[in-house]
Order: C-alpha cells, then structure tokens, then sequence
C-alpha cells in the first residue's frame, strides 16, 4: 500500500488525511515533503524525488503533503514556505529542511543523511 509504482520507480506516496500524518509521524522513520502544484521550486526537485526515496527507502517512509490542502497542518508546524521537508522518528521530529529556498538533490540528501 504505501509504495506506488511507475515505470519502475518510486513516486512519494501524497498524505490522505491529518490523521494518517499523526500516525505516519508516530511510527518509524517518515519523512513529509511539503509542496504544492503551483510551486516552481518543488517541480524543480519532482523529478528526482524518486531517486530519493529509492536510495533511502530501507530506512524512511516518505509522503508528500499538499500545502493547500493541509494548510493548517502547515501553520502548526510553522512551514511557510516551499518545498520543505520534515523528519519524523517515532513521534518526535528528526530534523526539518525549512524555506523558501530551491533545492537540490544534494541538498535533500544531506538533509537526509545528517538525521542519522
């Protein structure tokens, strides 16, 4: 259920509801990339996300949440701009990748890789 597939890569799997987040965040390793479908920025990194959640699929769950659709999710957890990316391990956050800010895959996976 929670992997998509297409063409035989992975595609970040879009949060449902923010009762699924509460349970996402308090289980495991997830983390939540914030986006939303006008933001140039997160069509920008969209084609390497699958990328991202292969190399660290092992170890994190990842779901994307749509800034307009969860915006008050998104005032709660002060994410103002996009994309952003939230870590989550066990029910306490991780680590966040917070801004405005384009960014990379190299950025993205540093992030990533500095949870640990």
């Amino acid at each position: 259920m929670r992997k998509n597939y297409f063409r035989g890569t992975f595609i970040v799997e879009n949060l449902q509801s923010v009762e699924q987040f509460e349970k996402l965040k308090s289980t495991g390793k997830t983390i939540f990339m914030f986006s939303a479908d006008w933001c140039k920025d997160c069509r920008f990194i969209d084609p390497v996300m699958p990328s991202i959640e292969e190399k660290y699929a092992s170890e994190y769950q990842f779901f994307k949440v749509d800034r307009d659709e969860f915006i008050d999710l998104c005032i709660q957890l002060d994410v103002f701009g996009i994309p952003s990316f939230i870590a989550y391990k066990d029910g306490e956050e991780s680590g966040r990748f917070v801004s405005k800010d384009r960014k990379t895959q190299e950025e993205i996976e540093s992030f990533i890789d500095g949870l640990n």
